[in-house]
């Protein structure tokens, strides 16, 4: 995922940029020798953790040109940046359709998704212009050093956004596991089932020792297993549509022994005040651009056409993913729908969707600290602190970590998360960063009316979101 988890707006691709490659050799085979000499180097200056290519550090010494062997595949390249677009973006998608009804939901998905998919390429045609495969420094090139901080402040947020998710599905589902493994019920007012503590518990037990790791290891898989719990939830959620009835949200989605007809009828245009959330939760599932440079720098005999296929499939996947986990979803549970679709759920006597619920845990649970470590190796840099010391990075950790528990213990709804973060990192890493920096490198050329259109399409969308 994403930050998105599972991908997440940055997470999956990131993974990608350190172990994604086919043959699990580095990426960049026309410079093998010097990116040798340069790890010996980094390991010799204490193995400095943002030296990893997962903060895109093997990019910036490189000239644009000689990123151009990659050894990714066009099939893997395809894959990360599905990774890097899925995220938990997918789960909020069913209550912005009962939000908006279904023809404006599908007028905002298409729209957010051929935007997207567009901003892909003006950051492509960037960096042929600036000559460089790391977005930060095309924020830099074009703006100096705000132009470099806009971009570096989007992604941090942006992560910490998806880490939030991702530990706010934690306080949500993993009551509903223990409750019923252990054969309670769901409401019972007992700390064990008590998602604030249950959620301090695993980030101190879990997620901490894996957050004071030098290096990843093998964490950096878990966003393949993440896409194929995402996969799986897909199947499940299509095949529920079928197997359970319409209900109130009174009542258990099991219990057949009461049905409303008006409330199982779909809603074709909806607009009032909860509307305003549709747009910033599908631009959240759709933030994958700080990965698409390290992706394109990685793939196979690289072009701008080549990765604009890349882009095309990847996008028409997920979008097709999102529609029906999001239509499904929506037809199933009709207004009573949560604002995490997981969450509607019972799994009391249903062993699949506890079997989903453990699934999507774990894999959110291993992907928190893949998204931390991009967000502290970056915060490390920006104070330049360049030499790995065990006082920083334990002190930035449970620093990083309390702040992020404290948020999800008081946030009352993780459609909160999805608003925040889509309405303000998402934007900026989506649609206006790609724009102003397209328009500012290309001062000196005729831009033309098509692409003009596009960018100021861009920017009223984002502030309709605003």
């Amino acid at each position: 995922m994403k930050r998105d988890g599972y991908s997440a707006v940055k997470q999956s691709s990131d993974i990608q940029d350190n172990y994604g490659n086919e043959d699990g050799f580095p990426n960049d085979g026309n410079v093998e020798m010097d990116i040798g000499r340069d790890v010996e180097r980094e390991q010799e200056q204490g193995d400095f953790e943002s030296q990893t290519s997962l903060t895109k550090e093997h990019l910036k010494n490189k000239k644009y040109e000689e990123c151009g062997s990659g050894r990714t595949s066009f099939g893997m390249s395809v894959f990360n940046l599905s990774n890097a677009i899925m995220g938990t973006g997918i789960l909020g998608l069913s209550y912005a359709l009962s939000k908006t009804g279904i023809f404006l939901f599908l007028i905002l998905l298409l729209s957010v998704a051929v935007l997207s998919l567009y901003s892909i390429r003006l950051l492509l045609e960037c960096s042929k212009k600036a000559e460089c495969m790391v977005y930060e420094d095309l924020g830099h090139k074009a703006f100096g050093m705000p132009g470099k901080l806009a971009v570096f402040g989007s992604s941090c947020l942006q992560n910490i956004g998806a880490t939030l998710s991702y530990m706010f599905i934690v306080k949500n589902e993993l009551p509903k596991v223990i409750a019923t493994l252990a054969g309670l019920k769901e409401d019972l007012d007992v700390w064990y089932l008590n998602g604030n503590y249950l959620v301090i518990i695993v980030t101190i037990g879990i997620i901490l020792p894996l957050c004071l790791l030098k290096s990843l290891g093998y964490l950096g898989y878990t966003s393949g297993f993440s896409l194929t719990c995402m996969v799986f939830f897909l199947i499940v959620v299509i095949s529920k549509k079928f197997t359970l009835p319409c209900t109130t949200e009174k009542q258990n989605v099991t219990n057949e022994s009461y049905l409303e007809t008006d409330h199982c009828t779909a809603e074709y245009f909806t607009f009032n005040n909860k509307s305003v959330y549709a747009v910033p939760t599908i631009l959240f599932a759709f933030v994958c651009h700080p990965s698409v440079l390290p992706i394109y720098s990685e793939l196979k005999e690289r072009s701008i056409k080549k990765m604009e296929k890349v882009s095309i499939i990847s996008f028409l996947a997920m979008l097709l993913m999102y529609l029906l986990t999001a239509v499904f979803g929506y037809f199933t549970f009709y207004g009573s729908v949560h604002e995490e679709l997981l969450h509607t759920y019972s799994s009391e006597g249903d062993t699949i969707i506890l079997a989903v619920r453990l699934a999507i845990i774990v894999a959110v649970v291993l992907t928190v600290p893949v998204l931390f470590f991009v967000v502290r190796s970056s915060m490390l840099m920006i104070i330049k602190q360049k030499q790995f010391k065990w006082s920083w990075h334990i002190g930035v950790t449970l620093v990083l970590l309390a702040f992020c528990v404290l948020l999800v213990i008081f946030i009352p709804s993780i459609t909160d998360i999805f608003a925040i973060i889509g309405a303000t990192s998402a934007n900026m890493l989506i649609f206006i960063l790609p724009a102003s920096i397209y328009l500012k490198l290309h001062q000196s050329i005729p831009t033309k009316k098509k692409i003009k259109v596009c960018c100021a399409c861009q920017w009223v969308l984002h502030w309709l979101n605003v």
